[in-house]
C-alpha cells in the first residue's frame, strides 16, 4: 500500500522507468545534461577523482565517468559520508519525496570543498502540456486530476542549496524546446523517458481517450507552427554548491568594502530623497 502523505509512487516510477528501458528509450534530456555537466567540470580548476552520479539511467553517464560510483535516486541514497569530491544528481529531484532531503545526503558524501550538481526540471517544463491537459480534463470530465509532479521555479530551489548547508550557492536556468510532430508523439516520448505519471494521487485508471484528444487539439491550436509540429518546453535548472571548507572564499560583511562603486564606476553618487 502506497503511503498516501508521499508525494511519488516509487514502485510505480520505478515499473514506468523499467517499461522505458525495455522498449526504445528516449534519453536526449539525461544526454543533454551529461554534457552540460562535462562542460562545466572542465571550467573547474580541480581534479575530480572520486564521482558519484544519482541518476535512474546510469548507462547514459557510463563513457563519461566508467569508474564512478552510480547511486538510483532512491528516498535514501546508497552514498557514504565524506566518501566523494564530486555528487552529480540528474533529473530527479521533481519525484523526490524530500528534494531538501535528497540534497543533505549529497552534501554529507562530500569532502570539504567537494563539489554538488543538481540538474533539475524547473517550472516551466512542459507547460504547453500541462495548461491543455489540466483544460481538456475540465471540459470533458468536470473534474482536474494530479497529472504532472511539481517542478520548482530557480528562486525556490536554489534556496534549497543553502538549506542543504552547501557553500557558495549558484543556480541558474536554461530552457530547451524540442519539437515534435503532435502532442501525441510527445506523450509517446515521455512514455519512453519514464516519465509519466507516478504521483501517490494520480487517476489509478487509463485517461479517457477524449480527454487525450481533446488536449491535443487545444495544445496544437494555442503552439502548433505553420508546419503543423508542436513545441515542448523543458526548463533545466542546475543547482551548484560546495562542501564547506575554511579554505573557501568567504563574504565580506557587510560595510566592509575598500572602495566605493560609484568611483569604480566612474559616475557621481547621488543620495536618495526622503
Amino acid at each position: 500500500m502506497t503511503d498516501p502523505k508521499l508525494l511519488t509512487d516509487r514502485a510505480a516510477l520505478r515499473m514506468h522507468r523499467n517499461r522505458a528501458l525495455l522498449c526504445n528509450p528516449a534519453m536526449f534530456l539525461h544526454a543533454a545534461v551529461r554534457d552540460d555537466v562535462q562542460d562545466r567540470i572542465a571550467m573547474v580548476t580541480k581534479t575530480f577523482t572520486d564521482p558519484a552520479i544519482v541518476t535512474a539511467f546510469p548507462q547514459v553517464w557510463h563513457d563519461l565517468w566508467p569508474d564512478a560510483r552510480y547511486v538510483d535516486d532512491s528516498d535514501v541514497l546508497d552514498l557514504s559520508e565524506g566518501a566523494h569530491d564530486l555528487v552529480v544528481h540528474c533529473l530527479g529531484l521533481h519525484w523526490a519525496n524530500d528534494p531538501v532531503g535528497q540534497l543533505i545526503q549529497c552534501r554529507r558524501a562530500l569532502r570539504a570543498d567537494g563539489l554538488c550538481l543538481a540538474l533539475a526540471f524547473g517550472g516551466q517544463t512542459l507547460h504547453e502540456l500541462r495548461g491543455a491537459l489540466g483544460q481538456a480534463e475540465i471540459e470533458v470530465t468536470g473534474g482536474l486530476s494530479p497529472r504532472v509532479a511539481p517542478m520548482g521555479e530557480i528562486r525556490d530551489l536554489g534556496a534549497l542549496l543553502q538549506r542543504a548547508g552547501l557553500a557558495l550557492p549558484v543556480a541558474d536556468s536554461a530552457p530547451l524546446t524540442a519539437s515534435y510532430a503532435s502532442p501525441l508523439a510527445l506523450m509517446r516520448d515521455l512514455r519512453a523517458m519514464g516519465e509519466t505519471n507516478a504521483l501517490t494521487e494520480r487517476l489509478r485508471r487509463p485517461t479517457r481517450r477524449a480527454v487525450l484528444m481533446r488536449a491535443a487539439e487545444l495544445y496544437e491550436k494555442a503552439h502548433g507552427d505553420a508546419d503543423g509540429r508542436v513545441p515542448a518546453t523543458f526548463e533545466i535548472i542546475t543547482l551548484t554548491g560546495w562542501a564547506p571548507d575554511a579554505g573557501q572564499q568567504q563574504p565580506l560583511r557587510p560595510g566592509s568594502a575598500a572602495a566605493r562603486l560609484a568611483d569604480a564606476l566612474g559616475t557621481q553618487e547621488k543620495p536618495l530623497g526622503d
